[in-house]
């Protein structure tokens, strides 16, 4: 829980490192709260018919966007890459594989042009 809010304190921290831990927790987090309010979202009917869309949940998923987006830009800059690789997944089904590899690889020991090592 330490790490996911970390990054939501990060939320607008574009600049800088952020560890494999505070990035998959973070995304670990955002899964199961968006699990937890899809349920509440289907137990209260609170769904767009034909959508499966939530209102609880899209509310939520608007609420971290942002915190989200930094907290990806961050990891990749502690993997050595520009945040401009996030733009990748817009690639249909390779550029999301693409993206889990570079998100998911080991940080860079040395310093790099973002910052400091961790």
């Amino acid at each position: 829980m330490e790490w996911y809010l970390l990054a939501l304190k990060k939320y607008k921290d574009f600049d800088g490192r952020s560890r494999r831990n505070e990035y998959w927790y973070f995304v670990l987090f955002n899964f199961l709260i968006a699990l937890v309010l899809g349920f509440i979202d289907g137990l209260l009917r609170l769904t767009l018919p034909g959508s499966g869309l939530g209102l609880l949940g899209g509310l939520y998923s608007l609420a971290v966007l942002l915190p989200g987006i930094a907290a990806g830009i961050r990891r990749l800059h502690d993997t050595g890459r520009s945040g401009w690789w996030l733009l990748i997944a817009f690639i249909p089904f390779v550029g999301a594989i693409i993206l889990i590899i570079f998100l998911a690889s080991e940080s860079q020991p040395e310093r790099n042009q973002y910052d400091v090592d961790l």
